[in-house]
C-alpha cells in the first residue's frame, strides 16, 4: 500500500467519523491529507477529481431530508468534499506551477 492510499484512507475515516463526533480541527486535517494525496493524482485523474470536488461541496447538504440518518450521511459527504478540495487545491497549484517553471 503506497502513501496515497494510507492518507486518503486515513482522511476517508475521519471523515466517517466527524459526522458523528466533533474533532478539532478536522477540517484542516482533511485539507492537509488531501493535499498530500493531492500530490500523488496522475494527470488522466484530474479532471475527475476536480469534478468530484465540485459535485460533493455543492450537493452534500441534499441529504439532509432524509428522516434520521440524512444529516449523518450530509455531514459524511460534506467532509469527505473537504478531503478532495484539498486534493483538488494540489492539482490546481501542482499544473500552475508546471506552466509557469523555466
Amino acid at each position: 500500500m503506497n502513501t496515497e492510499k494510507i492518507v486518503g484512507i486515513i482522511g476517508t475515516l475521519i471523515a466517517i467519523v466527524g459526522a458523528f463526533v466533533a474533532i478539532p480541527q478536522m477540517a484542516t486535517i482533511l485539507l492537509v491529507a488531501g493535499l498530500i494525496v493531492g500530490l500523488f493524482i496522475v494527470a488522466d485523474h484530474h479532471v475527475r477529481v476536480l469534478v468530484t470536488a465540485l459535485v460533493l461541496t455543492g450537493l452534500a447538504r441534499t441529504f439532509d431530508v432524509v428522516p434520521a440518518v440524512g444529516t449523518y450521511i450530509s455531514s459524511i459527504l460534506a467532509n469527505i468534499g473537504v478531503l478532495v478540495v484539498g486534493i483538488s487545491m494540489m492539482i490546481i497549484v501542482r499544473n500552475i506551477y508546471l506552466r509557469l517553471k523555466p
